[in-house]
């Protein structure tokens, strides 16, 4: 590899049997990974002698800072996202970062598989059609717009899928999310819960509409809502496309 080279990983849930051949490579090849802390600990367990530097939560523009720094030092650097680093990762900040230096930086996003595809391969074939993806976290984007996406999303009979859908101060969005899109579809719509996807504590559950305040959902959750025409067999949820069988 050259040098002044900058990656974007996406590790998928972190496990290695969900990574690309080209992230293990490019994580093989490194001279240093950075990444936050829990990401650090998994990419750990399969390069233990790499050399690493990690940040906590909210300490993302400070992490992407480093690994220009570090980048423009000469050092082949990898910075780690769980899911695809391209989506609700690092890679946008990164890019920033490298186009405001007047040194070249050689950057470049590897793809990752994301908590959306990680989930939707648990419950079935949620995904087939159309679907949107929107986070119910505010801390970057109003409240108010947010559930605008739902609705839109909702009322163009979109799957919907809901990453950060709860938190400890974010009790009932995902509640306001589901009153929503109750207004456009049936209240017997499937909904695919799915907490760590991947990794070694995954666990799901596949509910109605109307029963999803009953489920256990939490930051780790990612909340997959089915169209008007989804429905459960066989314990799977299924989105048609519309195929003639």
């Amino acid at each position: 590899m050259k040098k002044n080279k900058l990656f974007a990983v996406g590790i998928g849930p972190g496990g290695e049997e969900h990574m690309t051949q080209k992230a293990l490579k490019v994580l093989e090849e490194a001279d240093i990974i950075i990444g936050y802390t829990a990401y650090i600990e998994l990419v750990k367990k399969i390069f233990p002698e790499k050399e690493y530097i990690a940040t906590a939560m909210k300490k993302e523009i400070e992490r992407c800072k480093i690994a220009v720094e570090q980048s423009l030092e000469g050092k082949t650097v990898a910075m780690v996202s769980s899911g695809d680093s391209g989506i609700y990762g690092m890679a946008g900040i990164l890019l920033q970062l490298v186009n405001a230096q007047k040194e070249a930086i050689d950057f470049e996003v590897i793809p990752g598989v994301t908590a959306a595809n990680a989930a939707a391969a648990i419950l079935g074939a949620p995904l087939m059609h159309d679907f949107s993806v929107i986070s119910l976290s505010d801390l970057m984007t109003p409240l108010d717009l947010i559930m605008k996406r739902v609705e839109c999303s909702a009322e163009g009979d979109f799957v919907i899928c809901l990453y950060n859908p709860k938190s400890k101060k974010r009790t009932d969005y995902i509640t306001k999310a589901a009153e929503i899109v109750g207004k456009y579809r049936s209240e017997n719509t499937p909904v695919g819960i799915v907490r760590n996807a991947g990794r070694e504590d995954e666990s799901s559950e596949i509910v109605s509409l109307k029963d999803i305040d009953k489920a256990n959902i939490d930051m780790f959750t990612i909340v997959i809502i089915g169209n008007s025409q989804s429905y459960i067999e066989n314990g799977k949820i299924i989105t048609p496309r519309g195929y003639k069988l």
